[in-house]
């Protein structure tokens, strides 16, 4: 096994590893100068499209139809994507492995995966007009150069809203970078323009001339970090500065006559120039290492270095780690190098693997965690094997370790790490990409690669959910399969019936949006979430079984979603003959309707032949108009709905006897110009009486046919009311009353008129004598009532109101008990 350090290139005072990743990348017919190349971060995909600028020859009529393929690292095409909308401007990654596409009218698609579904946008401001000359991606957005000089930026790909940058000047841009809001002081993406002689930075607000010399300048980059940017001169020179142009940091002179084709980051600490077939490595300070190649080359910089393509050979540069370099490097003391070199004479049985091992004790713990860091950084499962064994070797020594779960993590990353670096997967992630790409979204790489056998055992293998992997294979079958419906149906039910967390909806969404509604229909069966299902059922335009799901849930805002989407799409008579046979939409539909909707309720109501409800709902109606005719009209209505019906007529005579009730009100507000209307039978003869006209509510009381009981109270009460006590003296002269006088007696002494009250009492002949004691009581007159005790002969009646009496009333009763002591 060759040593880690055989493909390490000195440049300056680092090392820098070329690591072959893959060989016979693509096919040998394939003129890569005649392409561009773009690759997504983190080892991604890259995209392969014919640079129109070159002129090249057509091999039949297909291959004049433009394409976009979609290729992993070792060059297996994952996806052809036809391209229809002109000539392709930029091309250009998401840090979660969306293609971006932008045409040179201003039209862009975003390719949410690797299949070919995309969700289009245009950029507006003048791109159709004037056209986009080149775009610039970072990884959550992009500037389009239009032909006017104007920038267009994209920040967000979730939410594309373009929006324009300040206005450069209009000189022609030699060549241009941007650097990511992540990395400014605005947080506003900046653009740097080459123009003329120097360099604009260009960001929402303003554009600033950076007052440069030795332009134009026909390269421009920046580092991942945005803390650096390479500028190739005009005069074949490459400088570093800082990315605010306060400081040069190195200058490198390549000698080169011809303009490199590309210029690029290597990660944050080294550049790549790069020609046809030529590469040239800048280190820190204008230290440099040169590269051949026998075919065209390509570069794709990435986190922590790049990746360089040809026809035969996908190779990654970068510079070599620390802990790599602290292991491997020749003639090294570091405690890691003596513990990997313990390793190789434990295996030999040597004894001296105990003399390494005591030489570097008290450096034990750094010398474990350097080899495991550093088995990360290697490609070679080999040297991966032996810098764990080393360290599994350094810490069976120690005491106590306390590092264990740094050392079971990385075996376990290394395994998904080897796994997705096979050539059939090509997805040759580092140990640092993969920390920043995350679990999570290397699962979602695999399953937009249809790698579903990996992603189930990789989400296994490190304790994440499977749901998302069974559910877009479901989708992807339902998709792309040639089986009869039935048949698809079948085999994702069987396969994921048994699955916690997956979604039918999302595949029955997904099999709708291909047109299969039939199967879309019978996969919701399974789904048992209603508030999943009725949604879709509802797109598929099965309403009745949307209504039924969601009446078997039980959740009544789900049951209104539905009611209103029937109400919303279906004639009224068939919104109602669809939930007549469910009693609890048709309550539901009328307790809403209450409140909001009473056209709908009387049209429910009809529907249902429900008369006496319809009429009841008239009525109410009518109580809440203020005009009379109003009233009276729905009043009507009212009655014309149930007069039809036998056992309503009751309600019907109550209906028509209200109207007769309103017409009498209005006529008695034109004559009395009072207020009646909204009055009962009895309010209005007590406020005629009131009024003093006594004859109008005697005509009421014969027309609705009022007792003579009921309306002598309503007589009296009112009499009172109005304190017209001669009245009052006038009806008592009247041999009988059909209520009696007791009730004369209590309201005219409740009105304070106990003079006019006590002339009741001797009528009221039912009572018995302490009764008519008690009201003259009331009335204040002790003597009447004594008299009344003395012709019942009661002594103790007598003595009892001497005690309440003084003045004359005690005078007379005192009379009234020597009078009886006589007899």
């Amino acid at each position: 096994m060759s040593k880690p350090t055989a493909d390490w290139e000195r440049v300056g005072d680092r090392f820098y590893r070329k690591i072959q990743l893959y060989t016979s990348v693509f096919d040998p017919d394939l003129e890569l100068e005649n392409y561009n190349l773009v690759g997504a971060p983190f080892s991604g995909a890259v995209a392969i499209y014919r640079d129109e600028s070159r002129i090249h020859s057509f091999r039949g009529s297909a291959a004049a139809k433009p394409t976009i393929d979609v290729y992993s690292c070792s060059g297996t095409l994952i996806n052809r994507i036809n391209w229809d909308k002109g000539q392709i401007q930029g091309v250009g990654w998401s840090e979660d492995e969306r293609l971006i596409v932008v045409s040179h009218d201003g039209i862009v698609r975003i390719y949410f995966d690797l299949q070919g579904d995309f969700i289009p946008f245009t950029l507006g401001y003048g791109a159709e007009e004037y056209g986009v000359q080149s775009c610039k991606f970072w990884s959550n957005g992009f500037v389009a150069l239009l032909g006017n000089n104007q920038l267009v930026a994209v920040t967000r790909y979730d939410e594309p809203r373009p929006s324009l940058l300040a206005t450069p000047p209009t000189e022609d841009v030699v060549s241009w970078a941007v650097i990511p809001p992540a990395f400014t002081l605005s947080r506003s993406v900046e653009a740097l323009l080459a123009i003329g002689s120097s360099i604009m930075t260009v960001d929402a607000s303003e554009a600033e001339d950076r007052m440069l010399q030795n332009g134009p300048f026909r390269h421009i980059s920046v580092s991942p970090n945005g803390k650096f940017v390479a500028v190739y001169t005009e005069d074949g020179k490459v400088w570093v500065v800082t990315s605010d142009f306060q400081n040069r940091l190195s200058e490198y002179d390549s000698k080169v006559k011809t303009p490199p084709r590309d210029l690029q980051w290597c990660g944050n600490n080294a550049v790549l120039l790069m020609w046809e077939d030529e590469i040239h490595l800048l280190g820190p300070n204008g230290a440099a290492s040169k590269f051949y190649y026998d075919s065209f080359v390509h570069l794709v910089p990435d986190l922590d270095g790049s990746r360089i393509f040809t026809n035969d050979v996908c190779e990654f540069m970068q510079r070599v780690p620390d802990e790599s370099e602290e292991v491997f490097k020749l003639g090294s003391t570091s405690p890691s190098s003596i513990l990997l070199d313990a390793l190789d004479h434990l295996e030999k049985r040597s004894p001296k693997a105990d003399d390494n091992i005591q030489l570097i004790r008290p450096n034990l713990d750094e010398a474990v965690y350097t080899c495991v860091r550093a088995a990360g950084h290697e490609y070679q499962v080999h040297w991966q094997k032996q810098l764990l064994k080393a360290a599994s070797f350094g810490k069976s020594v120690i005491d106590l370790y306390n590092d264990v779960d740094d050392f079971v993590e990385m075996t376990e990353t290394l395994r998904v790490l080897n796994a997705v670096r096979y050539y059939e997967v090509g997805m040759p992630l580092t140990y640092e990409q993969y920390i920043r790409l995350t679990p999570e979204r290397l699962i979602q790489r695999l399953i937009n690669r249809s790698e579903y056998l990996l992603a189930l055992k990789v989400s296994e293998f490190l304790r994440l959910p499977v749901d998302k992997v069974y559910v877009h294979w479901a989708k992807q079958k339902v998709r792309k399969s040639h089986d009869d419906e039935d048949a698809i149906c079948r085999d994702i039910v069987e396969k994921l019936k048994t699955k916690r967390g997956v979604s039918f909806e999302e595949i029955a969404q997904a099999a709708y949006d291909e047109g299969r509604r039939g199967l879309a229909v019978e996969l919701l069966e399974h789904e048992p979430r209603a508030g999943k299902q009725v949604p879709i059922l509802l797109s598929v335009e099965e309403d009745t079984r949307a209504l039924d799901k969601a009446i078997e849930s039980g959740d009544t805002d789900l049951i209104y979603h539905v009611l209103l989407h029937l109400k919303n799409k279906l004639p009224l008579a068939s919104f109602f003959r669809s939930i007549n046979s469910r009693p609890i939409a048709t309550a539901l539909v009328e307790s809403s309707a209450i409140d909001q909707d009473q056209e709908l309720l009387k049209d429910l109501y009809y529907q249902d032949d429900r008369r006496m409800d319809g009429s009841n709902l008239l009525v109410n109606e009518s109580l809440q108009v203020g005009d009379i005719s109003a009233k009276i009209d729905k009043l009507k209505s009212a009655a014309r709905i149930v007069q039809d019906s036998k056992e309503h007529a009751t309600q019907v005579k109550a209906i028509n006897e209200a109207q007769v009730l309103l017409k009498m009100q209005e006529a008695f507000e034109s004559d009395l110009n009072e207020q009646f209307s909204g009055l009962s039978v009895n309010e209005t003869m007590y406020k005629l009486i009131r009024l003093g006209n006594i004859k109008r509510s005697q005509k009421v009381q014969t027309e609705f046919k009022v007792s003579d009981k009921v309306y002598w109270w309503i007589r009296l009460r009112a009499l009172v009311s109005r304190r017209d006590w001669k009245e009052l003296e006038e009806i008592g002269r009247a041999k009988k009353s059909p209520i009696g006088w007791e009730p004369f007696f209590g309201e005219i002494l409740s009105a304070g008129n106990a003079k006019l009250a006590s002339t009741f009492v001797p009528k009221c002949t039912n009572l018995t004598m302490e009764e008519r004691m008690e009201l003259w009581e009331k009335c204040g007159m002790l003597n009447k009532a004594g008299e009344e005790a003395l012709k019942a002969k009661n002594m103790d009646l007598l003595q009892n109101l001497r005690t309440k009496a003084n003045g004359q009333q005690a005078l007379d009763i005192d009379r009234m008990i020597a009078q009886l002591n006589k007899r």
